[in-house]
């Protein structure tokens, strides 16, 4: 099956359940942060990416 997804030939449009609960939480997370923490946090991945 995987060969089959790989090649075109299926399509595999399937979410994970790891996915789903994945965006939940972060979603959560979000609403119970300050918009400065939500900031701080930014911040600090953006300079991890740009250094």
């Amino acid at each position: 099956m995987i060969a089959k997804i790989a090649t075109g030939e299926i399509e595999d449009n399937k979410k994970s359940n790891r996915t789903k609960s994945g965006k939940a939480g972060a979603k959560a997370r979000a609403e119970s942060m300050t918009s400065e923490e939500r900031t701080e946090i930014a911040r600090k991945a953006a300079n991890a990416r740009w250094s």
